[in-house]
């Protein structure tokens, strides 16, 4: 790769969909960062699928339809959001922009977008929510240190963080071997800062280096004890983000968790695993409404968007998506990015005839034959 270009100050007029935006942004980060952020995990099927099988859903339109009083306003654990895009939690921001995470809770502010704060953030938690106008959640890895874990709850709540989201499908981290080909290593100066004073675990092995099971690392996994336990800690919603399957939707149930984030990581952790997409409908079936669900992974279109509710969720978490707007243009291109699949979804709204969020159901989505 050549000399990587500046970053943007101003949006060029011909850029128009997130697609745009991932071709300004692969110019404008080295190859290194660009595969520890935007890469999948082994051999990138799940990665792949979670945008194609979007691809593969088809939209039924509806016509002549009452859309006055049109909106995408959702409600949501007692908040209110003006639409069902809220922004994923990714770690370590800075990779794509100096300004990191601080420029994307800009751009969330800006548009009144629900923003969840990684564990992994380079920048404190409590910096984050002060900059903040628009709706935080925190991303909670349980850490080994359980009681560095209940401090750290407590503190998201103190800063003002309206839920927790627990991902749990991550106990080790996925095989990212086009990481590994780049030689990628975390740059001088930039580290998870919320997680300072933790007492450190027993070093992990290399992927592939010795084998997990039995080892100090998994000993120290998370199980569903540690999501009742975290019930104990917090009166904070707390959703549970990476379920992919019906079993495990009714085992999240059963700990008294208040939503259900359906994830695979962004293929960045079990390759071949299917597309969320097509995992949401056993689920919400499973789940019949007694708790609202998320949708996470291969959204690129409002039409996606659209999709996912269609299927059984409330709203959906974007986050290569945005990225690639923050690795183009900071805040700005985070800012454009959420306009434009907004944008995106409420012309599909239209031309499905759904005049409001309630209004969008399966019916309005077909299988391609």
């Amino acid at each position: 790769m050549g000399t990587l270009h500046p970053k943007l100050g101003q949006i060029p007029p011909w850029v128009g969909s997130v697609a745009d935006y991932e071709d300004l942004a692969r110019d404008r980060v080295d190859e290194a960062a660009w595969a520890y952020l935007f890469a999948g995990a082994a051999d990138e099927v799940t990665l792949r699928e979670n945008c194609a099988a979007f691809q593969r859903l088809r939209l039924r339109s509806r016509v002549l339809q009452d859309l006055t009083g049109g909106n995408t306003r959702l409600d949501l654990f007692g908040q209110s959001f003006v639409s069902p895009i809220l922004l994923a939690p990714v770690a370590y921001q800075a990779l794509a922009h100096p300004d990191g995470e601080l420029a994307t809770v800009a751009a969330a502010s800006a548009l009144q977008t629900g923003m969840v704060v990684s564990t992994q953030a380079g920048v404190a938690l409590e910096t984050i929510a002060q900059r903040a106008t628009a709706p935080l959640w925190f991303q909670l890895y349980i850490q080994p240190d359980r009681d560095f874990t209940r401090a750290l709850v407590a503190r998201a709540e103190a800063a003002g963080y309206r839920a927790l989201v627990v991902t749990v499908d991550a106990p080790v981290g996925g095989l990212r071997n086009r990481e590994q080909r780049a030689g990628f290593a975390m740059p001088p100066g930039l580290e998870a800062v919320n997680l300072r004073g933790m007492r450190r675990p027993a070093p992990s092995p290399p992927p592939g280096d010795q084998m997990l099971l039995g080892g100090p690392l998994m000993a120290a996994a998370p199980t569903w004890a540690d999501i009742v336990r975290l019930r104990e800690w917090t009166s904070l919603p707390i959703l549970v983000k990476g379920v992919m399957t019906e079993e495990d939707a009714r085992a999240a149930l059963d700990c008294g968790v208040d939503g259900i984030v359906v994830s695979n990581h962004g293929g960045r952790t079990l390759d071949t695993q299917p597309a969320t997409i097509s995992a949401l409908p056993a689920i919400a079936a499973a789940v019949d409404g007694r708790v609202p669900l998320v949708l996470d992974g291969g959204i690129r279109r409002g039409s996606d968007v659209f999709k996912a509710l269609a299927l059984g969720a409330s709203a959906v978490l974007i986050g290569r998506a945005f990225m690639f707007g923050l690795a183009a243009a900071g805040a700005v291109g985070v800012a454009h990015v959420l306009r434009i699949i907004r944008a995106e979804l409420e012309m599909t709204m239209a031309l499905t005839g759904c005049r409001d969020l309630a209004a969008i159901r399966a019916d309005r989505v077909s299988h391609a034959d």
